[in-house]
């Protein structure tokens, strides 16, 4: 999941195709739909990305009252308006009226705290929690952020690699050597909050990672490259875990499925990140791997969209992608490693969808 920022943006305004009295604002490369005449392209207005929650002040201020998404329907979700995909909301609060939004845009002024605006955090079922215990030695995941709300992340032509983008829950395993091969196994949310879950064969992660042999291929890995501590992070998967299945039962007796999307090993103090296709050899499952080339937007949107190719059977739709450069970097436009999403619109509109973490 990216971070929550609620910032000041510069927009490009678009006709609406279908609808006369709607017009299409554009930030980045999303799009929310906007009443006609409200803004011109080089206006500077607020935009609220998707999995934000809304105070119930503001809901009503924006006349979005009983229309967000949620039990308490205040949380902003994509949705399809006149058949076009608005992703985020585009506004002017009255709690910003003094605030200049030209220059709030150039300084980057995220004013999600001021408008009591918070992200949203997805449920925990019982099968994805469990007795926890704190894990200072856990190698952590990073949020990635979307292409759309940050499409300057890579240069055009750059070399990169484009991977499906699994819908499961991710899995964070750290295999700790100098910790007499201390295995800690943990979810994305109690991993960012350095917890780990106790082993428990009960457990959908813990079922997956022993199901898998994950202890012994991390300690062999660990050995290999002469890590003090080696992170594998990987979408467990099936049905029971989402919504989309791929083929799997992760209810079943031979286990949730299991796909390694990423790496990290200590090596001499310093936290590397690896490609999984390279570095396992083919011990463990990974995501498949959809482009390796020159970095083309185009391309990126493309290959979000379409059927899955977990199963190898097209099962359903695909959620997205997942894109990194060939060369690992750092980049300025997030502050952090240079990797970022692309969802399927059709992911993001789909009728009874789950979103567990």
């Amino acid at each position: 999941m990216s971070t929550l920022r609620v910032t000041a943006e510069l927009l490009t305004v678009h006709e609406h195709p279908n609808a006369d009295a709607l017009e299409l604002a554009q930030v980045g490369l999303y799009r929310a739909v906007v009443a006609k005449g409200v803004y011109r392209t080089g206006d500077a207005a607020l935009y609220i990305p998707e999995q934000a929650v809304l105070p119930a002040a503001l809901v009503d201020e924006l006349g979005l009252t009983g229309r967000l998404a949620g039990g308490e329907a205040n949380r902003v979700k994509a949705v399809r308006l006149r058949g076009e995909l608005s992703q985020g909301i585009v506004c002017r609060p009255r709690a910003l009226a003094d605030v200049d939004l030209v220059r709030a845009a150039a300084d980057g002024t995220d004013f999600a705290e001021r408008l009591s605006i918070t992200k949203w955090a997805p449920p925990i079922p019982s099968r994805m929690s469990g007795e926890i215990e704190a894990a200072p030695g856990l190698l952590p995941w990073v949020d990635i952020e979307n292409l759309q709300r940050y499409p300057g992340i890579f240069e055009p032509g750059e070399p990169v690699v484009i991977t499906e983008k699994l819908h499961g829950t991710a899995c964070l395993t750290t295999f700790a050597t100098e910790d007499g091969g201390r295995v800690l196994v943990s979810s994305k949310g109690f991993g960012a909050k350095g917890l780990a879950l106790k082993e428990d064969r009960a457990n959908l992660y813990w079922r997956a990672v022993l199901g898998h042999g994950v202890p012994k291929i991390a300690a062999r890995l660990a050995a290999r490259l002469g890590a003090s501590r080696v992170g594998l992070f990987a979408e467990v998967y099936g049905a029971g875990v989402q919504d989309l299945g791929y083929g799997k039962d992760a209810r079943a007796e031979g286990g949730p499925g299991y796909a390694v999307f990423d790496i990290s090993a200590e090596i001499d103090g310093e936290v590397r990140w690896l490609d999984p296709a390279s570095v396992l050899g083919g011990e463990l499952p990974v995501v498949p791997r959809l482009f390796k080339g020159p970095y083309d937007v185009d391309t990126v949107l493309e290959l979000a969209n379409g059927r899955e190719t977990v199963s190898g059977r097209r099962l359903h739709l695909r959620e997205g992608v997942v894109v990194r450069p060939v060369v690992e970097r750092y980049s300025p436009v997030t502050g952090g490693r240079a990797i970022a999403k692309a969802v399927s619109p059709a992911y993001l509109t789909r009728k009874g969808g789950t979103e567990f973490e």
